[in-house]
């Protein structure tokens, strides 16, 4: 099974009041298991429509870097993200930067998806790549 979890999250309201229309930026580190074995960093920006840290389905754009290995090749690459989320949890696709494969991972090409309920200690992706 392929899997992620949030190690760290550190978010901070750029713009906005407290239940009214504001953006964020949230900054994370993330470990991978499955066909992707390692740990990232990762930042996006959050829009919130309103109360709570409900994203009501809005899509928050993010690129992560990603260090370990994809199916026992080591190196490290970058993903560019469109994740939306709301209160029952996230639904995202991403996409590897071309050009950003290092190490065993160069030429890296690849898109994905990840799920996952809220307050899940895990969620899971999907990855389909070539060298």
């Amino acid at each position: 099974m392929n899997t992620f979890a949030t190690k760290t999250w550190e978010e901070n309201v750029v713009s906005g009041a407290e239940g009214q229309p504001r953006y964020a930026h949230a900054h994370a580190v993330m470990t991978y298991s499955g066909l992707i074995e390692g740990e990232s960093s990762c930042d996006y920006l959050l829009y919130y429509t309103g109360p709570d840290y409900d994203g009501a389905g809005q899509r928050a754009p993010g690129f992560e870097r990603i260090e370990g290995a994809v199916d026992g090749r080591k190196g490290s690459f970058v993903i560019r993200h469109e994740v939306a989320f709301d209160a029952n949890g996230i639904d995202g696709t991403f996409t590897v930067v071309d050009g950003s494969g290092t190490g065993e991972l160069t030429g890296l090409r690849g898109t994905g998806t990840a799920t996952g309920a809220a307050g899940e200690a895990a969620m899971s992706y999907t990855f389909d790549y070539s060298l």
